[in-house]
This record gives C-alpha cells, structure tokens and sequence, in this order.
C-alpha cells in the first residue's frame, strides 16, 4: 500500500511538473493553476474519503452531502457568471430543475437503485456537470450578447420584448453548452472509458452492467444539463442593456 502511494505520488508530482513546464514555456497567464487545481483536488478528495466511510449507509447523511456539493457548485458557477448574490438564485433553481428532474426519472423507473451509495454517485455526478454547463451556457449567452449588441438592439429599437430580441441568441448558447457532453457522450467506448464505467468495472460489477450504469449515468447528465442551460438562459434572456463578459 505504501508502495502503491509513493508510486502514485511521484506519477503526480512528474505529471505536473510537465504541465507547469509547458505552460511556462508558453508564457500562459496562469501556468501554475493545474498544479494548484491537483493540490486542491487532492486534499479534497481525502478528506471526502474519510467523510464518506462514515456516511455511506446513511440516508440523512448522503442528503447532507449532496446539499453541500450543491451550494459548493452554486456558487462556483455564479462566481463564474458574475457575483453570488446576483446569479446564485438563477443558478440554483436552473440546476435545482435538471438535477430533481433527472434524479426523479432515474430512481423512478427504476433504471438504478434507489440506495444511498446510489443516490451519492449519480446525484454527485449530475450536479458536476450541470454546474459545468450552467457556466457554459451563461458565459456563453452573454459573450452572444455582447458580441451581437447590434442585432439585439435593432430588435428592441423595433418594438421587440427583451427576450424576443435575445431569443435566437439563446438557442446557440444552449447549443455550444451541451457539445462537449454531446461529444463525451458520442465517443464512448471509442475515444474514452468513462470514470463510472471503469470504476464500476473494477468495484466487481460484469462490463455488460458496467455498461448500463453508464449509459444510464450518460443520459442523466445530458437531461440534467439540458434542462439547467434551458433555464438558465431563459432566465437571463430578458437584456435591455449591453452585459459585460468579463471572467472571473
């Protein structure tokens, strides 16, 4: 085991030194963020360990933990969109509807179990990625905007609702926010072997049941992510004055 560690440790630590030495050589702005992103993940990732081996069989717990990768994703993503205090509630109940939405038909119809360990793994991958794809969609709408100023503000010069003059905008920015997981999703199994499958493959179960938690976990993330960008945008389609596209 400790064998193991070293190993796994020193992998790390020459994996990253050949990103922040790249990086540095391309005099990027921000060379050192891989190596401070692992850390970071790092130290999460062993601390949720600990917490899990605890909380695991816990129905009461396993809620608490998803509430807080909520808030955690939340907040993320309204930081990325603007400030919290005027994007988190749009941010909340656009991911809130993908992610209730889609954990209903899930463990509705029975397409996985409706345990706690199951509950855990799909509702912590489904708010990853619709907090990824809120910020995608609503980045995206906004550099639409600003980008396209003119047009919506001929629309709304010629008596068009703010949300009229926005409308073909929108449709393009949920387009662009779900095409990497259009395309993540078109490739498996060809370009790549998704994270469940494997571990579902290495934690015991046969590759043909592997495969249809991961389809299952495929289609879930899709319907989550298409219903938080839907909203999302929709919420902030409504724009009277030029937004800014700056990132934070």
């Amino acid at each position: 085991m400790a064998d193991q560690l070293t190993h796994a440790l020193l992998g790390v630590v020459l994996l990253l030194g050949v990103a922040s030495a790249v990086l540095v050589l391309a005099r990027a702005e921000v060379p050192w963020a891989p190596a401070v992103a692992i850390v970071r993940g790092a130290a999460q990732l062993a601390a949720i360990s600990l917490v899990l081996s605890g909380i695991i069989r816990s129905p009461l717990l396993i809620g608490a933990a998803l509430l807080m990768m909520f808030s955690v994703a939340v907040v993320t993503a309204a930081r990325r969109l603007g400030s919290v205090s005027t994007m988190a509630l749009p941010v909340a109940v656009s991911m809130a509807c993908g992610v209730l939405v889609t954990g209903s038909v899930v463990f509705g119809t029975g397409a996985v179990e409706f345990s706690p360990r199951y509950a855990l793994a799909i509702g912590g991958i489904v708010i990853g990625n619709a907090m990824t794809i809120a910020t995608i969609s609503g980045r995206r709408f906004r550099e639409l905007v600003a980008d396209q100023w003119d047009e919506v503000e001929g629309w709304l010069a010629l008596g068009a609702s703010p949300r009229r003059a926005t409308e073909r905008l929108v449709r393009r920015a949920v387009s662009a926010a779900l095409v990497p997981t259009v395309d993540q999703t078109k490739t498996t199994g060809l370009v790549t072997l998704p994270g469940a499958f494997v571990g579902a493959v290495f934690g015991g179960l046969s590759p043909l049941d592997a495969g249809r938690f991961q389809i299952v976990v495929l289609a879930a993330i899709m319907a989550a992510g298409s219903c938080t960008a839907v909203c999302l945008t929709q919420w902030l389609a409504p724009v009277a004055t030029r937004p800014t596209t700056s990132a934070h």
